[in-house]
């Protein structure tokens, strides 16, 4: 059955009409320097409208396929089931005299490192016949292979390789294209199934760290951690509290810090009773560390997620 969609870049409107498709490739940058300046309103229009959505990068070979790569990935809020494509070919005069060895290792050193860099992302490539028979070495072409031809019927391009998407023809300044699958649910069904898994029930737990607060003239910095349900979950809380260590309950000051990766975002001095119980301190899930500085013996803290 299959579904149908369009690759646009800047030659297309900033609303193109979707009418009838499922999904769009959108141009985003080439070289190092060049942004299509339509790509962030054709890539809301996309979505707007329902479909699935694909950024691609259109190559230099000569330059360092590291840094390209680079350049297109920081252009994009890439989103869970976003599709990422190295349109892989080089007709034109900035890749015209590269060796086709050296575009083949363009196209290998690009997608492996794509891939490393966004590895809950789909990432493919596009290449016509003559590139795929003839100028690649390896048959690698990353999560899916999106295969150009002309003058064959959508869906059967005449590649033995397993091909998603099939280029086909071009009509009325649109390139066409095919997507094996049969519906826009199901490609986005598997453009998300390269997230990761969603935690276990152990991982859904709320998870603690506690410790005591070093009286002194140096404050006791705590690293807020990342991984398993830290990073799943959004609320975060650092309590603060006393130990009843006398017959009189104890009281005390603390002088806390929060730092949000870029900077101190919060610092203020907290009064604690150990007969009032703990004090809460909201933290974000951006927060990395917290510092806790006292002259009082027996402060703790705990930070909790959940």
């Amino acid at each position: 059955m299959g579904i149908y969609g369009q690759d646009w870049a800047s030659y297309q409107s900033s609303a193109p009409d979707t009418t009838g498709l499922s999904f769009v490739f959108v141009k985003v940058t080439e070289g190092l320097s060049y942004i299509n300046p339509r790509w962030v309103a054709q890539r809301d229009h996309v979505k707007g409208n329902g479909l699935v959505w694909g950024a691609y990068h259109y190559p230099h070979m000569a330059n360092d396929p590291r840094e390209e790569a680079d350049f297109f990935l920081a252009q994009v809020n890439w989103r869970p089931g976003d599709l990422v494509v190295l349109d892989w070919e080089g007709y034109d005069d900035a890749n015209r005299d590269v060796p086709r060895g050296e575009q083949a290792a363009y196209k290998e050193a690009w997608l492996r490192y794509v891939k490393r860099r966004l590895p809950y992302q789909p990432v493919g490539m596009y290449a016509n016949l003559d590139y795929w028979r003839n100028v690649d070495v390896t048959g690698f072409y990353g999560d899916f292979l999106w295969i150009a031809t002309a003058g064959r019927h959508a869906g059967d391009p005449g590649i033995a390789a397993r091909w998603l998407f099939h280029q086909y023809s071009e009509s009325g300044g649109m390139d066409r294209d095919y997507c094996r699958l049969d519906s826009v649910g199901e490609l986005r069904s598997w453009a998300l199934s390269f997230q990761p898994a969603p935690p276990s029930q152990e991982d859904a737990m709320p998870q603690w760290m506690t410790g005591p607060v070093a009286p002194g003239a140096q404050p006791t910095v705590v690293l807020v951690p990342s991984g398993s349900a830290w990073d799943h979950y959004p609320n975060r809380c650092l309590h603060l509290g006393m130990d009843q260590i006398a017959p009189t309950p104890p009281t005390g000051t603390v002088r806390i810090a929060i730092h949000n990766g870029m900077g101190w975002r919060s610092i203020r001095n907290i009064a604690l009773s150990s007969a009032e119980g703990t004090v809460d301190v909201q933290l974000t899930p951006n927060d990395t560390k917290v510092s806790l500085q006292t002259t009082t013996a027996g402060i703790t803290y705990a930070i909790e997620t959940w």
